[in-house]
């Protein structure tokens, strides 16, 4: 085998060991299986049982394969020698035994791949929860690792409804696709994905949410590392608590869209957000730009009504409006960014009753 395999001799010596058990216990069986011609007892046990479950990790199943072929080769070639007449017979048997043998291998990996499977999925989970709760940096970085999670760079969290098992494959390989690294984990009737190596607009996120059920898919915001993980968690399962509150939201929809809707649901950090990023700068542009949207947005949105209210031009109405929505990122003509404008003066007012 060192001679033929040349990986065998890489091995850490307690593995070559383990090898050649097998090997003698292969032989060994069918030694037993030919002289008795009957049914032994399972070849998984029998051959396979001498070494630990943890081998199937250390050897592929290609080498594997190359040594049961090899060890095959082996005793055929001294069959003549040792059974003289008798050769051809047990060749025949030695040919059914090793389908047999090779049958028994792949179930081994086989068993192998699921139970990795099944504990590389729990773990995900823990790691998924973990990230939701907000653990210890250090305990999340060290179950992600042992996932093989290496991605540097952005990272959010996106939510939506799952109602097949099914989806979660198909986003796990979407994910791939993007070269995207990715978490996934059920919770109730949700599925919620952690993907990293997003830009900071979240692409590709989008192509995601392509493979989530039917029904709204909310993206939290980009974050910087995975243990900022909760933050986007948070924004994302407070957008989906009150997407349905906008039927026409995209799909999927920024959690920051939604801010109107989490606000109104009594999201604490939505309000806030919403007077700091949108009336904070409004009353900060100074020059009547607030006094300008606000009585834009009561007059119908209507640039001449709004002139002939504040005394003012068309051209000044216009340069105020075009004025906010440089500070705020929100364009007081556009339906969806008006009803969030409105809002958010609302909350500010309340908020700030002197100005």
């Amino acid at each position: 085998m060192e001679v033929d395999m040349p990986w065998v001799t890489e091995l850490p010596a307690e593995d070559r060991s383990f090898i050649g058990l097998i090997v003698q216990a292969g032989i060994k069986s069918f030694i037993d299986s030919y002289r008795n011609e009957k049914e032994s007892s399972p070849l998984i046990a029998e051959v396979f049982g001498v070494a630990p479950r943890e081998m199937a990790s250390e050897i592929t199943l290609e080498q594997t394969v190359a040594m049961v072929r090899l060890s095959v080769i082996v005793v055929d070639e001294n069959l003549d020698e040792l059974l003289g007449e008798d050769a051809e017979h047990a060749r025949s048997a030695l040919n059914r035994y090793a389908r047999e043998i090779a049958f028994a291998t792949a179930e081994v990996y086989a068993r192998a791949a699921e139970q990795r499977g099944a504990w590389d999925a729990r773990l995900e989970a823990l790691v998924v929860d973990a990230l939701l709760r907000g653990e210890d940096p250090e305990t999340i970085s060290s179950r992600a690792s042992a996932l093989s999670w290496d991605v540097s760079g952005n990272v959010l969290v996106m939510i939506g409804n799952l109602t097949s098992r099914s989806a979660m494959d198909h986003v796990r390989r979407v994910a791939r696709d993007k070269n995207l690294g990715c978490l996934c984990a059920v919770q109730g009737d949700r599925l919620v994905v952690v993907l990293g190596g997003v830009d900071k607009t979240g692409r590709p996120a989008n192509t995601v949410a392509e493979a989530f059920d039917p029904g709204p898919v909310v993206l939290g915001p980009v974050v910087a590392t995975l243990t900022d993980a909760k933050i986007s968690a948070d924004a994302a399962h407070s957008g989906l608590r009150v997407a349905h509150g906008w039927p026409d939201a995209p799909r999927p929809v920024h959690a920051e869209d939604l801010l109107p809707e989490r606000a109104l649901a009594g999201d604490e950090d939505a309000r806030r957000a919403l007077i700091e990023a949108v009336f904070a700068p409004l009353a900060a542009a100074g020059g009547s730009v607030l006094e300008t949207v606000e009585c834009y947005l009561s007059c119908g949105s209507s640039i001449e009504t709004t002139s002939r209210t504040l005394f003012v031009h068309a051209n000044t109405v216009r340069y105020r409006l075009k004025r906010a929505a440089e500070v705020t990122g929100l364009t007081p003509s556009h339906p969806r960014d008006s009803y969030t404008l409105r809002l958010a003066v609302t909350l500010g007012r309340l908020e700030t009753p002197e100005l």
